[in-house]
């Protein structure tokens, strides 16, 4: 395994250099070097324990039989939070760095993700989720509730930290949150909440919750949502809150996650009262991206385990990686896992360039980066369950023993397809912009335009993409002419071949680059548009340059 997830990963490091100024990126580099080798090393040594012997759990009673709802966490898991926050993850996205002058953005937040998440994805869903929680804050918030309690959502060792949380899910809504009954009765300058958030991640770790409720004869469905700030420890210490149970996960066990029971707790309204629910899915795409930066995450780890292996582990007097079948694995894992990297980050320049406080953005410019964060978070969660799925079978019967991080990389995975919207919503997401924006169009004549603008030497690469964009005008024309219930069973295929010609262009846009890079465009063509029926070996012919070429010295996992 490398001992440092951010000086082995040239990728991340072209990326942040693309994006970043030059004296921002001196500093992300310096600060992610140190950061990469505690990931990899004591972070992740902790993760394994919190995993497998030190997950949450829930204090319900003190020794008199009073009820308390606290949440226990190991020491690991302290420290692990302390060293995580101080590198400004969340702060330096609202407020200056020092060393800079200047605030930070979510190119930087980001980049820290992926590298955590490559250790403990787990543990960067409460990142997450305190990150959204300040973005709301910050943006839709009083100054009173501000000054209160920004700066503690945003601390980075300087004053005490409170993490965040968003609280949506109800036990009778689900996906469904205009269903949602928590009801706000209002008292003086607050609120009283009072109900049951079904699946509250980070309870009992969160200093904050933001949480949608409908006040007293508001509207039905989401119109009649507010969102409020709803403070932790003082209405767990007047037991205003309670936890009824912690769940029981397949995976992430290091995020608790609660049933949580509301009885008379204290809670600010956040903004416009009938603003709430646009506000918390403002939130949502934030966290969408996240969760495409934590499936990345898996992604780089579950390829670099199978890598590490198959130069390492012996097999009929050959190493696994002289095996023309293993050869094509990481290959097509290599491909697929740059590809979809630098379509992600051009993504979240774009989210730093819509999101921004003071953003000039306009409704097309918010439309489609809905689109790419609805396409790239369902293709990267799925990505993350197949590269575990991979790593597993390369490790053979290793891979499915816990003592290699592979059964735990599956585990972890298997959420992000839920978190933050499964498949059918995100499709359901696609088909909503789509009649309400024409998105498809603007989609259509961005992707033109990008083609447009390819280089003569990689113009000819174009064809399937160009392929692939008929069949999508094709596909769309059908659906405008078919009836409601057929255009609902159809959404998620929309989004596919959405997402395939998205990644096809930046592809195409990589081959520019240099020579490695137009390899990669032309194995990840292939790979995505011809098929597994087609006989080919240029996996095989360009095995050297596109898996060797990161100059890595593996070492046994």
């Amino acid at each position: 395994m490398s001992e440092n997830f951010y000086t082995n990963d040239p990728l991340l490091q072209k990326l942040l250099k693309k994006h970043l100024p030059a004296h921002f990126f001196d500093y992300a580099d310096e600060q992610l070097t140190k950061f990469g080798e505690r990931v990899a090393t004591d972070i992740d040594k902790r993760a394994v324990h919190t995993d497998r012997e030190g997950e949450p759990r829930l204090i319900k009673y003190n020794k008199m039989g009073e009820e308390v709802n606290k949440v226990w966490v190991n020491e690991g898991y302290l420290e692990t939070v302390k060293e995580t926050y101080e590198t400004g993850i969340v702060g330096y996205v609202h407020k200056d760095i020092p060393e800079l002058g200047h605030a930070g953005n979510y190119i930087y937040s980001y980049a820290q993700g992926y590298v955590l998440s490559q250790s403990e994805p787990g543990f960067y869903c409460p990142v997450t989720l305190t990150m959204a929680t300040a973005y709301l804050i910050d943006h839709y918030a009083d100054d009173e509730l501000k000054e209160r309690f920004l700066p503690h959502v945003l601390a980075t060792g300087d004053t005490e930290l409170y993490e965040g949380a968003t609280f949506l899910t109800e036990r009778q809504g689900g996906s469904d949150v205009g269903a949602n009954v928590v009801e706000a009765v209002e008292e003086s300058d607050h609120y009283r909440l009072h109900g049951e958030k079904y699946f509250a991640s980070n309870s009992g770790m969160c200093g904050v919750a933001m949480v949608l409720a409908r006040m007293e004869d508001a509207p039905e469905g989401s119109r009649g949502l507010s969102l409020f700030l709803v403070p932790w420890e003082e209405n767990r210490a007047d037991n205003k809150l309670s936890i009824r149970r912690l769940k029981d996960k397949l995976g992430v066990r290091a995020v608790p996650s609660a049933e949580v029971e509301f009885n008379g707790a204290k809670a600010y309204l956040v903004g416009d009262a009938f603003h709430g629910f646009k506000y918390m899915m403002e939130a949502l795409n934030l966290s969408r991206v996240c969760n495409a930066v934590a499936s990345l995450g898996i992604m780089r780890r579950a390829y670099t385990e199978s890598r590490d292996y198959a130069f390492n582990r012996d097999a009929f007097g050959e190493k696994l990686a002289s095996y023309p079948m293993v050869q094509e694995t990481l290959t097509h894992l290599a491909t697929k896992l740059e590809v979809e990297m630098t379509a992600t980050f051009k993504l979240i320049e774009q989210f730093d360039q819509v999101m921004a406080k003071n953003s000039q953005a306009t409704d097309d410019d918010k439309a489609m980066l809905r689109l790419h964060i609805a396409l790239l978070k369902k293709e990267t969660a799925e990505q993350a369950i197949d590269f575990s799925h991979e790593a597993i079978e390369m490790h053979g019967g290793n891979g499915y023993i816990e003592d290699f991080v592979t059964p735990r990389l599956l585990r972890d995975a298997q959420v992000l397809t839920v978190w933050e919207g499964t498949a059918n919503i995100l499709g359901l997401e696609v088909l909503r912009l789509i009649k309400k924006f024409n998105v498809h169009e603007l989609f259509l004549r961005d992707i033109n335009e990008r083609i447009h603008r390819l280089p003569d030497r990689v113009t000819p690469l174009a064809a399937p993409v160009k392929t692939a964009i008929n069949d999508l005008m094709t596909m769309l024309t059908q659906l405008n002419e078919s009836d409601e219930q057929t255009m609902l069973m159809h959404p998620k295929r929309v989004a596919n071949l959405m997402t395939q010609i998205l990644e096809g262009v930046t592809a195409l846009e990589m081959a520019e680059e240099d020579d490695r890079s137009y390899a990669v465009c032309e194995v990840f063509l292939e790979q995505t548009f011809k098929g597994g029926n087609n006989v080919t070996d240029l996996p095989l012919k360009h095995f050297k340059t596109i898996v060797q070429e990161e100059n890595l010295q593996p070492t046994e996992s």
